[in-house]
């Protein structure tokens, strides 16, 4: 049964695959920005719980969530709020996101960002840090083995952190095997695109404590947030709440509340 993460990294795939231009160059264009590099995994980690805060047009399953919105008035409500980190959606079919969203935020605030796309390439790794990430998003179902290790190495030597994506105790064990130290659970079904509430709970024992634990998908209020951190979790990613919130300083205040 095709899924929607399937069909999204389908075309990401083909368009890596008509993507010729020089790894080498891009490599060593990529290598001369990472002075610029800000600390997303220090971010995240601290007393309490972080919150990673989306920068989110729209999603495959509900449609327009702020098609309008402003990356840089988001940006500076969020940072206002208490976010810890950015994250920045920048494919443009699915999500209605681009590299120019993720630029306009990064320059408007001083937080670390994550460029939230579908990783399928050494290329990719290199566009994250010259378009201005401080990390690179790594789903686990939609990579093999030997790229999970190979995005990771290269991220690694771009001084990008990974935040390395997983749906289950067993992707949890793939992603550790490739040395993540940002491990993230992600609470909606890959079939359905629903969400789970109770799977980053469960999921949570399977990741070590040296590991930096984010929870992502589903998290609506501090009540929600509150029981992500008392089983374990460093931080929250959160997208849709925010993005639909009237005021998103005080939303990402509420989520902070439970801390």
């Amino acid at each position: 049964m095709s899924t929607y993460l399937d069909r999204i990294v389908a075309a990401h795939r083909q368009s890596a695959a008509a993507d010729t231009r020089p790894l080498e160059r891009l490599v060593d264009e990529a290598r001369a920005t990472v002075a610029d590099v800000r600390p997303f995994r220090d971010a995240l980690v601290g007393e309490g719980l972080s919150v990673v805060a989306e920068v989110k047009r729209r999603s495959p399953s509900k449609g327009d969530l702020a098609p309008g919105l402003v990356p840089s008035v988001l940006a500076k409500s969020y940072a206002d709020g208490g976010a810890a980190c950015l994250s920045v959606l920048t494919d443009a079919e699915f999500f209605g996101g681009s590299p120019a969203d993720l630029a306009e935020a990064r320059a408007a605030v001083d937080l670390p960002v994550l460029r939230k796309d579908f990783t399928v390439s050494e290329r990719d790794v290199c566009d994250a840090r010259l378009m201005g990430a401080d990390a690179v998003l790594l789903i686990v179902a939609a990579l093999d083995d030997a790229e999970l290790r190979a995005f990771s190495e290269l991220a690694a030597e771009l001084r990008l952190s990974a935040l390395v994506e997983a749906h289950d105790e067993a992707e949890v064990e793939r992603a550790l095997a490739v040395g993540a130290s940002i491990v993230g659970v992600n609470q909606r079904d890959l079939v359905t695109f629903q969400v789970d509430t109770d799977r980053a709970v469960r999921v949570a024992a399977s990741i070590p404590d040296s590991v930096a634990k984010v929870a992502e998908s589903g998290i609506a209020d501090g009540a929600d947030a509150g029981r992500l951190l008392d089983a374990g979790y460093d931080a929250v990613l959160v997208g849709e709440t925010l993005v639909r919130s009237d005021d998103p300083a005080a939303a990402v205040r509420r989520l902070r509340s439970c801390s």
